[in-house]
């Protein structure tokens, strides 16, 4: 289960044996999309798969969350969505019911999202072989101009952004399944975030370096991520990163760090430390951005580690972990 978390086993998992036997000797960082030329036309391209338990949840359910997780890989890519393939893997018996509701979420949410289904391709399997359902989707976007994202661009002092409050998803999943005497007012944080980095690329464009959404291990394996490939240290100021309280308990009384927790409705961003403000005021007057803060910056130490400070001052270095605490969460 672990290699499938998007923790540091799904990375050793991807670059000792998917990566070096499909891509052969690229020497690409690894990323949420790729961007490739069809026929001289500049086009990204995503693929995901969707194994979420349960398969509803409050504040969405795993057809929403297949369009949106595929509009999201493409955004903070710096790529707007424009055409999605899905498939459908069924499990014999599935009550015609639950489909009809999944497939309606999934149409719902490609309206709301802006993006055309074009395609797509059925499969049924045995009872008590797939959990009910598993979706895939594949997008297909078209890259914003004025940006270039690549995690080696990143300096010393640019600023760690983040679009809003973390941990909502995966808590929410977790106490959806029922296993934990906890209760909770919490939903799921799955949208689209198209809008908000539309907002960020026309206010900070030029300054933009790098994007990711942080969703299986969270924003503390996204950094982590990132300051391997960059080569320098992140700082995050602990009180600057936006949790709700609600999340902040269930963290506590299950011994999880919010860090950690997998986001289907967040990204961070690192900006240069010229456009921050600009970049900042964008995304707090965007609707859904009222949240964003300033949660850092790039340090030349730790070098490929991320450090979390207190206000007490107090620091500590968090890592990535080997798998997600909470798998299945998308």
């Amino acid at each position: 289960m672990a290699h499938g978390a998007g923790g540091k086993a799904s990375r050793r998992l991807v670059e000792g044996l998917f990566a070096p036997l499909l891509f052969g000797a690229s020497t690409e960082p690894l990323g949420d999309a790729a961007h490739v030329s069809v026929g001289g036309v500049p086009v990204a391209i995503t693929t995901d798969a969707f194994v979420v338990k349960p398969l509803r949840f409050p504040g969405g359910s795993i057809g929403e969350l297949a369009v949106n997780g595929t509009v999201n890989d493409l955004a903070v890519s710096g790529a707007k969505a424009e055409t999605l393939v899905v498939s459908y893997v069924l499990e014999a018996g599935l009550p015609s019911e639950i489909l009809e509701a999944e497939v309606r979420a999934m149409a719902d949410a490609a309206r709301k999202a802006g993006v055309q289904i074009a395609a797509g391709d059925t499969k049924v399997v045995e009872h008590g072989k797939a959990d009910s359902m598993y979706i895939t989707t594949t997008g297909i976007g078209s890259p914003m101009r004025g940006i270039k994202l690549d995690p080696r661009s990143v300096r010393t002092g640019d600023r760690v952004l983040l679009s809003g409050p973390i941990g909502d998803h995966g808590i929410t999943i977790l106490l959806a399944r029922g296993e934990l005497d906890l209760e909770a007012d919490l939903r799921s944080d799955t949208r689209s975030v198209l809008p908000l980095v539309q907002a960020l690329v026309r206010a900070a464009g030029p300054g933009l370096r790098w994007m990711r959404d942080p969703t299986r291990g969270g924003v503390a394996t996204s950094l982590n991520e990132l300051a391997r490939d960059c080569g320098l240290g992140i700082t995050l100021h602990e009180e600057a990163v936006p949790v709700r309280d609600a999340v902040r308990g269930a963290c506590e009384l299950l011994g999880l760090d919010p860090l950690h927790i997998a986001n289907e409705g967040q990204f961070l961003a690192v900006v240069a430390p010229e456009y921050a403000d600009a970049a900042i005021n964008a995304l707090n007057l965007a609707p859904g951005g009222e949240d964003a803060q300033i949660i850092g910056e790039v340090s030349e130490q730790p070098a490929g580690s991320v450090l979390v400070t207190t206000s007490y001052g107090g620091s500590r270095i968090i890592d990535m972990l080997v798998g997600d605490p909470l798998p299945r969460i998308c």
